[in-house]
């Protein structure tokens, strides 16, 4: 069940970040861009000492998939 949870919660961020940086991908590649962002997200939080609460951990997911997206963009080039 948790797993589940976490897939639609790393949908949910992937789509945000995708509208957010105008990408044209598909669920399964929102889906694994915000679970990725999440961890990303994660880290950059332990990195500058934010986090803990529930509302920071989305938006710096968010902010974690809005840059896997950037950095894919980058690397395709």
């Amino acid at each position: 069940m948790r797993l589940l949870v976490e897939l639609l919660i790393g949908a949910f961020i992937g789509s945000i970040a995708g509208k957010i940086m105008d990408s044209q991908q598909g669920c399964l590649v929102n889906i694994l861009l915000g679970l990725v962002g999440g961890i990303v997200g994660g880290a950059i939080g332990n990195l500058i000492g934010i986090g803990g609460g529930w509302l920071s951990g989305l938006i710096l997911s968010i902010v974690g998939a809005c840059l896997v997206i950037w950095l894919v963009r980058k690397l395709s080039k």
